[in-house]
């Protein structure tokens, strides 16, 4: 009689789900999948730390809209690779942490890295659970791929016990799930909803729609673009912990403290709009909600909600931009003027930027950006990554990119080089280039390893200042130079370290020599870091002259 193992039934499941990639560590409670993959068409993309498998499928998730998917261990394996959720959890990207769990016959009697591994990934996750029989792996995972992208999307977590992975059943007996089990449903906006938030627009005289970050893709950025065109008004993504300093955004602090309509469109009213209060919005200005999460409803003051709508927020932008032309003109409008105005305070760079190309000493960061942008000017399908507390904000104000990745609205350091691997996976033969910081290196450098192995080439451009530079600004400001200490780093050789993995290593003191360094880096064709001596600046906040 042929038998399957739950492992087999993971497997199959897995790679009838579409699941093409799996970014994973291996470990004891999980190598029964290691096996069972082997019969499949699925390709292991193996790391040196769990929190990195997370990133990985973090970027993979936000980059496809598939869901990515992390295999990794029980025990410390599991709560390593479940650090790194809450930076998926904040950007509402679509991934699925598989962890390998303590048999359950064994639980309560000491099991090798018991631990309530549900319970931790809980508070991170979208959902959390542990498969309970052999029976329920298959459905677990379909009820996993669909959780993880209905609605709001977000990370999903199931444990798998070792004793569920190498029990064997027959195979007649197992139905192995389809795409169709994991077909998620949209929330698509009811009729009246678009005439309503037409109506709500057409009646203020400064709108202004802002968008989630699940909207911040390649598609919604699109949407977003020709919801504006369509009806003349200043559309935003918003997708950084800066909020309302996002450099990204130019003066968007000036905007939104002057709009009367503000539409969230899959956008919570949080922190990063802090929280809606005076000065950040005028006392009077009205809120539209759209939403497909109940409870962010109701944040809004109830007296100034114009409309709040249960809906899924992508098929509503496009409805609005599908929905006619600009929007009815009012006596005495000056709509298109607010427009013009709000685009111009969008695009905002201040003009003492252009003062900063150093040819000498450590590098200003528009100067090292300014590079960047140049270099990827030449690639328009090319990829940028911005990560670091102070460093990455520069290249989000300056760098222009077919595509890019942040670190995202939990303003966590340190997933640029696994988002870097999984970015060059997903588009082979396009250059990949990630800004990040000297502290934020550190977290993840062993993956140049992993990228080595994989022959997965990207470009680290590492800011360089010796420091933790965001805390050490938060002591500049509010304790002042003398009780700055602790954040001190060295002024480390990262490029000898990544020539020591096997990748390509250069080290840059001067803004004439990074043009050729990059070229010199994408030609090598291996993973490359270009360590770039630079001054210890704050990050930029964008302010107009009044």
């Amino acid at each position: 009689m042929q038998t399957l193992r739950g492992a087999d039934i993971v497997a199959r499941t897995l790679e009838a789900l579409g699941v093409t990639r799996i970014f994973t560590l291996s470990g004891n409670h999980i190598m029964p999948v290691f096996d069972a993959l082997l019969e499949t068409g699925i390709t292991l993309v193996h790391t040196r730390q769990e929190a990195a498998c997370v990133h990985m499928a973090d970027a993979w998730g936000r980059l496809t809209g598939e869901v990515g998917v992390a295999l990794v261990t029980g025990g410390q394996g599991h709560t390593n690779g479940a650090a790194a959720l809450t930076t998926a959890l904040a950007a509402e990207s679509p991934v699925l942490l598989l962890s390998g769990h303590a048999g359950l016959s064994e639980l309560g009697r000491g099991a090798f890295q018991e631990l309530a591994q549900a319970d931790i990934a809980r508070p991170m996750t979208k959902a959390a659970w542990t498969a309970g029989s052999v029976a329920s792996l298959g459905p677990d995972l379909a009820r996993a791929f669909r959780i993880a992208r209905e609605g709001r999307p977000g990370p999903v977590h199931l444990s798998l016990p070792v004793d569920l992975l190498e029990a064997a059943v027959p195979a007649a007996s197992v139905r192995i799930p389809d795409r169709a089990a994991a077909a998620i449903r949209t929330a698509e906006p009811a009729p009246d909803l678009v005439a309503d938030l037409r109506a709500a627009l057409a009646g203020a005289e400064r709108p202004l729609v802002a968008c989630g970050p699940a909207l911040c893709d390649a598609s919604g950025r699109a949407a977003m673009a020709a919801l504006e065109e369509a009806l003349g008004l200043p559309v935003v993504g918003m997708e950084s912990p800066r909020g309302i300093n996002d450099p990204a955004l130019g003066a968007f602090a000036e905007v939104l403290s002057r709009a009367d309509l503000l539409v969230l469109l899959g956008k919570p009213l949080d922190f990063t709009l802090r929280f809606g209060a005076a000065p950040t919005l005028a006392p009077d200005c009205r809120f539209a909600i759209v939403d497909p999460d109940p409870a962010l409803l109701g944040r809004a003051p109830a007296d100034r909600l114009a409309v709040a709508a249960l809906a899924d927020p992508r098929p509503v932008l496009a409805a609005l931009a599908a929905s006619g032309t600009a929007l009815p003109r009012r006596e005495g409008s000056h709509r298109e003027a607010w427009h013009r105005e709000a685009r111009a305070a969008l695009a905002y760079q201040p003009p003492g930027w252009a003062d900063l190309r150093r040819n000498a000493g450590p590098l200003h960061p528009v100067a090292l950006c300014r590079a960047v942008d140049a270099f990827l000017d030449h690639y328009p399908d090319g990829t940028l990554i911005c990560d670091g507390g102070e460093i990455g904000q520069w290249p989000q104000a300056l760098v222009r990119a077919g595509r890019r990745l942040i670190n995202g609205v939990s303003g966590t350091i340190g997933a640029s080089i696994p988002f870097a691997i999984a970015a060059a996976l997903e588009r082979p033969g396009t250059p990949v280039v990630a800004v990040l910081g000297d502290g934020t290196f550190g977290f993840h450098m062993a993956e140049f390893d992993t990228a080595v192995r994989y022959g997965v080439p990207f470009i680290a451009v590492v800011g360089n200042d010796a420091r933790w530079n965001a805390e050490h600004q938060i002591q500049l400001r509010n304790y002042g130079p003398e009780r700055t200490r602790h954040c001190d780093l060295l002024p480390t050789r990262y490029d000898a370290v990544v020539q020591a993995l096997g990748g390509f290593g250069a080290l840059v003191t001067k803004a004439a020599d990074l043009p050729a360094v990059l070229e010199a880096a994408h030609a090598s064709g291996l993973p490359a870091c270009v360590n770039v001596m630079i001054e210890s600046v704050p990050a930029p906040v964008i302010r107009r002259p009044a």
